[in-house]
C-alpha cells in the first residue's frame, strides 16, 4: 500500500518491461486483461450496453484493449475515441488497429458535441479519458463531455484514475473530472484518491495488481505509505506478565477551563483506555469534583487559579504531558505555557489551544521538545502554516514545518495524514461520525496515553490514529453517524485493540471444503 508519484509510475512500468522482457503494449494487455476479469466476474455475460470512452494516450489504449476483450467475450459494447488532437501514443495506435480487427463497429470518433451518444440510465459508463499524467485540465468539447456523463446517470468505472485528475498534483478543475462510481487503479492507490479536494471524485477504489516489478517497488522511496491493519498489528507491543502500572507510564494531562472541562476529561479518560498506567490531569481548581466524580482513576492537580490554567507548577520529568484540550488563551495561560516549554525536555503531545498559542506566538516553537507530537485539525493548521492554494502545497507546507521544528504532524481530517520531514503517511480508518466536538480530544489523550507507555513519538501517532479511527468505526455500528458522541470513541477503544488481532471469518463455504 505504499503510493507513488506519476513520474515513478512511469520508471516502473519503464524498469518492468526491461526486467521481464516484455513491451508496454504487453503491460497495458495485462492490465487490461485484470480490468476485463473484474467486468466479466460481476456481469457474467449480461447484455447491458457499455460504453467506453477512450483518449489518444495510453489510458485510452487501455480502453481500446478492454472493449476488444469484451467483443471477444460476447458483451454489448460501444467504444469511443475522443479525437481532440493528432498526437497519439504508440500503445494506443497499436490497440486501436487491434479492435478493429474484431468488429465491424470500429471506434466511433468523436469531434464535438454532436457526436455524444445517448446513454440509459441502466447502461455502463467506462471512462479511458485520461490517465496519471495529466498536467493541463480538459477544455473546450472534451470539458463539456465530461460533464456530459456526469449528468447521467449510469454507473461510471473510471480506469487508474476519474478522468480530469492526476496521481499527485492539484485540482487543475473541479468542473472537468469525472465523477466515478468505481475506479479500477494500477498497482498502487494514487495520492489524488486521498485528498479533500480530489478524493471526493473517487469514493471508492480498488488496485489492481499488474505485476510490476516487485523489487523497484520495494526499494522506491515512496510519496506516502498507508497505514492499514497489518502495518497497525506491527505497531503493537505485547504486555509482560510481570509488569506493573509504573511499567506503562504516567500521562499528564493539562488543560480546561471554566466551561470547558469536558475536553481534558475526554483526553484523560482515553490516555487510560490506550494503556497509559497512570494519569494525572492538570487542571484549574474548578474541575476538581467533577473530574472526581466522573473519572475516579485519575488524579487531579489544581492551578491557583479557580477558572484557568496560570501556574504549571510541578516536576514534570516523570510524565509524558499532553496540552491543549479546553485550556483556551489567556495571557496568564500564554505565560504558563512558556514556562512549560522552557522545562521539558521529552516528546510531548499539542493540541488546540496549544497549537493556537504557539500560532500566535511563533518564537515558542523554538521551544517545542524535538519530535513531539502536534494534532492540529484544519483551522489550527492554516494558524501554524498560513494559507495554502491547495492540497498539495498544504502538504509541502507541512513537510517544512516538521523539518524546521523537528516534529511530527498529525492533520486531523478523513484520512488523516501524519507527516514526518518528508515522510507521508497516511490513515485509512475513521468516519464522518467522527466530526463531532470532543474526538480530537479523545486523540490527544489516545497518543499521549501510547507515548506515556514508550512507544516511539511517530509510531504512537500512527498507532494512536489508526486506533483512533477503528474506535470510531466500531462504535457507528451502534450508533450510526449523526447519534455519535466522543465518549463513544472511548468506550470503544478496547474493542479496537481486541479487534486489531481479531480473525477475519472464512469465505462462505471454505469450512466444508477445508472438512472434505
Amino acid at each position: 500500500m505504499n503510493i507513488f508519484s506519476a513520474a515513478q509510475l512511469y520508471e516502473a512500468d519503464k524498469v518492468t518491461t526491461e526486467r521481464q522482457g516484455i513491451t508496454s503494449t504487453d503491460l497495458m494487455e495485462r492490465a487490461a486483461t485484470q480490468i476485463f476479469h473484474w467486468l466479466h466476474q460481476r456481469m457474467q455475460g449480461a447484455q447491458v450496453p457499455i460504453h467506453i470512452f477512450c483518449g489518444i494516450g495510453n489510458n485510452g489504449g487501455d480502453g481500446l484493449a478492454l472493449g476488444r476483450m469484451l467483443i471477444q467475450n460476447g458483451y454489448n459494447v460501444h467504444v469511443y475515441i475522443a479525437n481532440f488532437t493528432d498526437k497519439r501514443s504508440k500503445c494506443f495506435l497499436i490497440n486501436y488497429g487491434r479492435i478493429k480487427d474484431v468488429t465491424k463497429n470500429w471506434p466511433i470518433l468523436m469531434k464535438g458535441e454532436e457526436d455524444f451518444p445517448e446513454i440509459h440510465p441502466d447502461d455502463i459508463i467506462v471512462d479511458a479519458l485520461f490517465g496519471i499524467g495529466l498536467n493541463r485540465a480538459p477544455e473546450g468539447w472534451v470539458k463539456s463531455l465530461i460533464q456530459y456523463l456526469n449528468s447521467e446517470k449510469a454507473f461510471k468505472l473510471s480506469i487508474d484514475v476519474p478522468s480530469g485528475l492526476s496521481a499527485n498534483g492539484p485540482l487543475l478543475d473541479g468542473e472537468a473530472v469525472i465523477m466515478a462510481n468505481h475506479t479500477l487503479t494500477f498497482q498502487t492507490p494514487k495520492l489524488t484518491f486521498f485528498l479533500p479536494e480530489t478524493g471526493k471524485y473517487v469514493p471508492y477504489f480498488e488496485a489492481l495488481d499488474i505485476g510490476l516489478d516487485p523489487e523497484y517497488l520495494m526499494t522506491t522511496q515512496p510519496l506516502a505509505r498507508v497505514i492499514i491493519k497489518a502495518i497497525a498489528q506491527s505497531f503493537y507491543r505485547q504486555r509482560e506478565k510481570f509488569a506493573h502500572k509504573g511499567s506503562f507510564g504516567h500521562s499528564l494531562l493539562i488543560g480546561g477551563s471554566y466551561g470547558k472541562m469536558g475536553a481534558i476529561m475526554l483526553a484523560s479518560k482515553a490516555a487510560l483506555r490506550s494503556g497509559s498506567g497512570l494519569a494525572t490531569a492538570f487542571i484549574p481548581a474548578c474541575g476538581h469534583d467533577l473530574l472526581a466524580g466522573q473519572l475516579p482513576e485519575a488524579m487531579a492537580v489544581c492551578d491557583v487559579d479557580d477558572k484557568k490554567i496560570t501556574d504549571i507548577s510541578l516536576d514534570t520529568a516523570s510524565y509524558t504531558i499532553g496540552i491543549g484540550p479546553g485550556m483556551g488563551k489567556e495571557p496568564e495561560t500564554l505565560k504558563a505555557f512558556e514556562g512549560l516549554l522552557s522545562v521539558v525536555e521529552t516528546p510531548m503531545v499539542i493540541d488546540a489551544d496549544a497549537i493556537n498559542l504557539l500560532a500566535e506566538n511563533t518564537k515558542l516553537l523554538k521551544k517545542v521538545p524535538k519530535s513531539s507530537i502536534l494534532t492540529p485539525h484544519v483551522g489550527e493548521l492554516k494558524r501554524l502554516l498560513g494559507e495554502w492554494k491547495n492540497n498539495i502545497e498544504k502538504l509541502e507546507m507541512a513537510k517544512a514545518f516538521s523539518k524546521k521544528y523537528e516534529v511530527v504532524l498529525v492533520i486531523k481530517g478523513a484520512n488523516t495524514m501524519t507527516v514526518l520531514g518528508d515522510d507521508l503517511y497516511i490513515n485509512t480508518t475513521g468516519n464522518p461520525g467522527m466530526a463531532t466536538a470532543g474526538s480530537g480530544d479523545v486523540l490527544t489523550g489516545m497518543i499521549t496515553g501510547l507515548l506515556a507507555q514508550g512507544y516511539d513519538p511517530l509510531v504512537a501517532a500512527l498507532f494512536g490514529v489508526y486506533q483512533h479511527g477503528s474506535a470510531g468505526n466500531l462504535a457507528t455500528q451502534e450508533q450510526g453517524f449523526e447519534a455519535l458522541i466522543a465518549s463513544d470513541i472511548i468506550e470503544n477503544i478496547g474493542t479496537s485493540f481486541l479487534e486489531l488481532f481479531r480473525q477475519e471469518p472464512p469465505p462462505e463455504g471454505a469450512q466444508e471444503e477445508n472438512e472434505q
